[in-house]
C-alpha cells in the first residue's frame, strides 16, 4: 500500500506541494540500497521516486528493483545504456513533475527530515530557488569521518560571488530544488562539476536558503571528481570564464573571486607537498588572501620543510 506523503508543519494536507525525488545510479550496488532506504524513511514522503539506472556494470539494477518492493509510495525503475550523470539529471527532471525537485546520488543518504526541513525552508522563503545544509562525510563503510559544519562558511541570500570563490558550494545530498526554477535552466552535459555549473546558473535566478542542520551524508571513496586538484582547479576556472561575466556580478568581483580561489587552491597543493604550484597559486592569487596573518602563515609554510610543519602540527 502506498503512503500519502505528509505535508511539514504548518502546511495544510490537503494542499500539500507535489515533492518528486530522484536517483540516479550507476556502478553503487554495494551502496544504493543505503540511499533508497533514506529516501523511504523520510518525515515527509516524496509523492514518487524515480532511479534511472545509467548502464551500471555491477549489480545495480537488480538490487534496486529488489528494494524497491518496499517503497510505501509510487516508484519507477528505468535501465537504460550509460549517457553521463548530466544526461540523468536531466532525464529524471524530464520524467518528473510537481513543485518541488531532489536527486539522491546512488552513495549518498539523506537524514529522516531532509524533505520535510526543504519544505518549510522554501516554503517560509517563496523567492528561495534552493535550500541546503550540511552533511556528514562519510567513508566506504558509512563511518562519519567530519561534517560540513567544521569546512568554513555555510551562507544563505545572494549567492554569486561566495559561489564563484568556491565559498557556501552546497554537497548534493542536502540540496532541494524549487522545480520552477531549475526549469529555466539545465545540468551541462558536457561538464564534470555538474552540481557546481548548475548552482552558479540559479544564484543568478534568486536566493538560497539555508539550515544549520545537516540533513545528508556524501560518501568519500575515493571515486570522486573532487579528489583531482588539478582538475578541479581547471574544471573552475573554464566554469568561472563561461558563466562569470553571466551572472550580473562586477568586473572587480570577478578578478577579486578569482584571486581567491587560486590562493587557496595553493593551499590545497601545499598540503599534498607540490610546493612549486603552491607557490605559484599563491603569488597568482595575493589578492585573494583573506587577512595579512594568513598570508604570512602561507609563506612561512612555503619556506618550512614538510617534515619539520609536521613535527610542529603534532606538537
Amino acid at each position: 500500500m502506498n503512503r500519502t506523503p505528509e505535508a511539514p508543519e504548518g502546511l495544510d494536507r490537503a494542499r500539500a506541494p507535489r515533492v518528486e525525488v530522484a536517483v540516479p545510479s550507476y556502478n553503487h550496488a554495494r551502496f544504493v540500497t543505503e540511499t533508497l532506504r533514506s529516501i523511504f524513511q523520510q518525515t515527509v514522503a516524496p509523492a514518487r521516486l524515480l532511479v534511472i539506472d545509467d548502464g551500471s556494470k555491477d549489480d545495480s539494477a537488480r538490487v534496486i528493483e529488489r528494494v524497491l518492493l518496499d517503497c510505501p509510495f509510487p516508484s519507477e525503475l528505468v535501465v537504460r545504456p550509460n549517457r553521463g550523470l548530466c544526461a540523468t539529471l536531466n532525464e529524471a527532471f524530464s520524467r518528473t513533475s510537481g513543485d518541488y525537485f531532489a536527486y539522491l546520488g546512488s552513495d549518498d543518504t539523506w537524514e529522516p527530515r531532509f524533505i520535510e526541513t526543504g519544505l518549510a525552508l522554501l516554503t517560509a522563503d517563496e523567492h528561495a530557488v534552493l535550500s541546503y545544509g550540511h552533511a556528514w562525510i562519510i567513508d566506504g563503510s558509512g563511518t562519519r569521518m567530519s561534517c560540513t559544519s567544521t569546512a568554513g562558511p555555510h551562507l544563505s541570500g545572494d549567492l554569486r560571488v561566495p559561489l564563484l570563490g568556491g565559498i557556501s558550494v552546497p554537497k548534493s545530498p542536502t540540496v532541494f530544488y524549487r522545480r520552477s526554477a531549475l526549469a529555466r535552466c539545465a545540468w551541462n552535459e558536457q561538464s564534470r562539476l555538474e552540481d557546481y555549473e548548475m548552482y552558479l546558473q540559479l544564484s543568478a535566478l534568486g536566493p538560497f536558503a539555508r539550515t544549520s542542520d545537516v540533513v545528508g551524508s556524501w560518501r568519500s571513496h575515493g571515486d570522486n571528481a573532487s579528489y583531482n586538484l588539478d582538475f578541479m582547479l581547471e574544471t573552475v576556472l573554464d566554469v568561472h570564464r563561461r558563466l562569470g561575466p553571466r551572472l550580473g556580478v562586477s568586473a572587480e568581483d570577478l578578478r577579486r573571486t578569482r584571486a581567491s580561489l587560486l590562493f587557496r587552491a595553493g593551499g590545497y597543493f601545499l598540503e599534498v607537498n607540490e610546493r612549486a604550484r603552491a607557490l605559484r597559486l599563491t603569488i597568482e592569487g595575493l589578492r585573494g588572501a583573506p587577512s595579512t596573518g594568513a598570508l604570512a602563515r602561507r609563506l612561512v609554510k612555503l619556506g618550512t620543510p614538510r617534515s619539520v610543519w609536521a613535527r610542529v602540527r603534532s606538537a
